[in-house]
């Protein structure tokens, strides 16, 4: 039987529901509209102060809280925090100390990959809402976990893939589900990201002063320091991250899913390497392609770093190919591209306004009303786990056959051993 991706939604929130496992209590308490909303924020250098930001665009909202394992960054966003609100918050080096501050109401986390499951599930166990930076985890089994801790405790959770919240990708998507492009049998998706360039080869150092490393190391493997490891480009190494394919990967193939009504591929094979900068830095590959096969449907991804000439001449998108025509779309718009004189050519603008305002919105929109947010955990759980399957056939280098129903690949020792995180000691990922 084929599952649907709204019966799968449903099915896994029933199965994670604390009424199914057992939790202790739901939360459903609303915040009233006029109650100001205190934020605290984990992981603050790129991504994480462009989150805190927008949230502060948001009446009554406040960041009262910052934490971040590099001092250097800490006091930066400390003193740019001040003077944007007049305001001084209370400064953390470690999260743990954060989440027990009773006067926050949620936490925004943006750390690399590898913290997101544990500090979401605790942020959650410590009754705290969360805004959570995309990919959802590092790992499929991670994945698993922070979907059923974010329903076990009743918590409002708003995962950072924002396209969700962008009116012209509903608009996309509404199209693509009429059938007005006829049968769809092929749909892309890409990211040639040119600003995202090679990286040297540098040797391991020094911690840098004001740095706790062994914190910022968390559950991933002890390592001596190395520049290339830490704050951006953390994400070219599988300790921390998945690459192109789960960096700019979910944010696409969430809408390839959403497109297309699928849930989970049958088989998914994948190649690439160091094509562009073969003596470069990075562990994961700068060139990628990987072929996820659906029923009814196949999915081609592909991503380049240091060039920006992608498919249809866009850097990034997802193309719905269909008998009748193609429609093609990205943040700034959408566009029909016909088969001939099957339908009309078309093109439609992106909206005024930035997604990622919209998608923060939303949080707290839902923090207040106790309502699903735009991309909650369960959605997110889809793109990530289609983007760390690709990521498992290119390190198995063969194709791999996914049961959506074990979530496993059945008889395939090697791939499943790769769905799930090893994690250093005393850390641990919660039961669930």
């Amino acid at each position: 039987m084929v599952t649907s991706r709204r019966s799968f939604l449903k099915q896994s929130a029933a199965l994670v529901s604390g009424a199914a496992l057992g939790g202790p209590w739901i939360q459903t308490q609303k915040i009233a509209p006029s109650d100001t909303i205190r934020l605290g924020a984990i992981g603050i250098n790129g991504m994480g102060w462009a989150n805190v930001r927008s949230h502060l665009k948001i009446s009554p909202v406040e960041v009262t809280a910052l934490c971040d394992v590099d001092r250097n960054v800490l006091d930066k966003r400390a003193k740019e925090l001040q003077e944007m609100t007049g305001s001084a918050a209370t400064l953390y080096g470690d999260y743990r100390a954060l989440l027990e501050d009773s006067d926050l109401d949620a936490v925004i986390i943006a750390t690399p990959d590898h913290w997101h499951a544990l500090m979401t599930m605790h942020a959650c166990e410590a009754g705290k809402d969360v805004y959570v930076e995309k990919p959802l985890a590092n790992s499929v089994r991670e994945c698993d976990a922070m979907v059923a801790a974010a329903n076990y405790y009743g918590r409002v959770v708003q995962v950072g893939q924002w396209q969700r919240s962008g009116p012209h990708w509903d608009e996309a998507m509404a199209f693509v589900h009429s059938g007005k492009l006829g049968n769809i049998r092929t749909v892309k998706a890409w990211a040639y990201q040119g600003w995202m360039q090679n990286i040297p080869q540098r040797p391991d150092g020094p911690t840098p002063e004001d740095v706790d490393y062994d914190m910022w190391l968390g559950p991933a493997p002890a390592r001596a320091f190395n520049p290339n490891r830490f704050h951006f480009t953390f994400r070219w190494f599988w300790d921390y991250a998945g690459g192109l394919m789960t960096d700019w990967g979910v944010h696409l193939i969430d809408m390839v899913l959403y497109g297309m009504n699928a849930v989970s591929p049958k088989s998914v094979l994948s190649a690439g390497g160091a094509f562009a900068y073969p003596e470069g830095g990075m562990e994961t590959p700068d060139t990628q392609q990987a072929i996820h096969e659906y029923d009814g449907f196949s999915m081609i991804w592909e991503h380049a770093a240091g060039i920006d000439n992608g498919p249809y001449g866009r850097t990034h998108g997802v193309a719905f190919i269909g008998n009748n025509g193609t429609l093609v779309v990205d943040r700034g718009g959408w566009a029909i591209i016909p088969e001939g004189e099957k339908m009309p050519a078309a093109t439609h603008a992106k909206p005024e306004g930035a997604d990622l305002d919209r998608h923060t919105a939303n949080f707290i929109e839902c923090m207040k009303s106790r309502a699903a947010p735009k991309c909650p955990p369960e959605v997110a759980w889809l793109a990530a786990v289609n983007a760390h399957l690709g990521n498992v056939a290119f390190k198995t280098g063969r194709k791999v056959y996914w049961d959506h129903t074990s979530r496993s690949f059945p008889g395939d020792d090697e791939a499943n051993a790769l769905l799930s995180a090893s994690y250093r000691e005393p850390w641990a990922l919660p039961n669930f």
